[in-house]
């Protein structure tokens, strides 16, 4: 069995890339950062925090990827749209340039 820190990283990216997971993912996250149970307790200096610097990052990193998305996908107005549709047929000369 092939255990790496790279395997539980990219674990991570493909579940937080199903809508289905990714809202329980972001909770989860966030009850490990503000829950006082750590996998390496906080008062130890330097070890304690790493932990919860690389969740933090990652934590970001899709919350804001999700905003990227969200905005991305948004349908535009219509109401600011200068140039609006029409049926009509517009006629031009083509020129061949050589």
């Amino acid at each position: 069995m092939n255990f790496s820190v790279q395997s539980i990283y990219n674990w991570y990216r493909t579940t937080l890339r199903n809508p289905k997971y990714r809202w329980w993912i972001i909770i989860g996250s966030l009850a490990y950062l503000l829950s006082p149970i750590d996998i390496s307790p906080d008062f130890i200096p330097i070890f304690g925090w790493i932990d919860d610097g690389i969740l933090i990052t990652l934590l970001a990193t899709e919350v804001s990827q999700l905003l990227i998305e969200r905005v991305k996908f948004r349908k535009p107005d219509t109401a600011t749209d200068p140039a609006p549709a029409t049926d009509e047929t517009v006629e031009v000369d083509a020129i061949s340039v050589k």
